[in-house]
């Protein structure tokens, strides 16, 4: 498994070859259409720029980081949309530079704590490591969002094995989005990452597995391509319904992405 005191770097690293996809586009091309319904390469650096701000400040300031908690609607699209304007206002520039900005802030507050450190988060605090994980999580999918509107392919490296392990450690949550049961069973994950090592979680014995490559795994619990185009594969009858739910985020499920929605895109 990824070394968690290396969390920190990988997550600078991903941010930045997220940046290097948009730094240079033209204006226009921030307006171009990505997966997301109703979302533009704009809109997922804005979402990014959001998530890393409020990671800055649940590091730095638990105290209002709470007291913001307070003032969110019950509505998870209400708030996303109030999070996403003002950073949507700004021309394509100033947008860049303050995902830039919101970036630097929660990588060097996150960094200044120990790993183990617990600090308040959306729906229950969460060690630094674990966040920084989560910051992971967002930056693979919506990252996928733009490469996928961009026509490109990204080249994985053992650093996604921060999210493979927050899957892991959040598999309840595609029950928990859409109010079904959770199963009192124990899942096996064989997970193999871009370097041909094998990530183990989960009781060697146990009769529900799932395994695949572990960048298709991350495709999957961030709903970024369909489980019939990916090889991830399951054995037994709740991991084989896990693939259908699966995902490593509280908010809702949404549609996910259709069979064969990607099938001309650059391999």
């Amino acid at each position: 498994m990824t070394e968690l005191r290396s969390v920190i770097s990988d997550l600078v690293a991903e941010g930045d070859e997220i940046d290097d996809l948009v730094s240079d586009l033209e204006p226009a091309a921030w307006a171009t259409p990505t997966p997301s319904p109703g979302w533009t390469v704009a809109h997922q650096i804005a979402h990014l720029a959001a998530t890393f701000r409020l990671a800055a400040l649940s590091a730095s300031d638990p105290e209002r980081f709470r007291a913001l908690l307070g003032q969110l609607s019950p509505d998870f699209n209400t708030n996303v949309d109030r999070a996403l304007a003002e950073y949507l206002a700004e021309p394509p520039a100033v947008l860049l530079e303050r995902w830039r900005t919101e970036r630097a802030t929660a990588e060097k507050a996150l960094g200044a704590l120990p790993l183990d450190q617990l600090v308040p988060w959306l729906v229950r605090p969460l060690p630094v490591a674990v966040l920084a994980s989560a910051g992971m999580m967002e930056l693979f999918g919506h990252g996928q969002d733009v490469a996928d509107a961009l026509r490109v392919r990204r080249t994985r490296t053992d650093r996604i094995g921060h999210l493979v392990g927050f899957a892991v450690r959040t598999w309840d949550f595609g029950y928990l989005a859409r109010g079904l049961e959770v199963p009192e069973v124990a899942f096996r994950w064989e997970i193999t990452a871009p370097s041909g090592r094998v990530w183990e979680f989960g009781p060697p014995d146990a009769t529900e597995r799932v395994t695949g490559p572990a960048e298709d795994f991350c495709l999957l619990v961030t709903r970024r391509r369909h489980p019939a185009d990916l090889a991830v594969t399951a054995t037994g009858p709740e991991a084989t319904r896990w693939l259908t739910i699966a995902q490593a985020y509280r908010g809702p499920a949404g549609d996910g992405r259709k069979p064969g929605q990607f099938a001309n895109l650059p391999r």
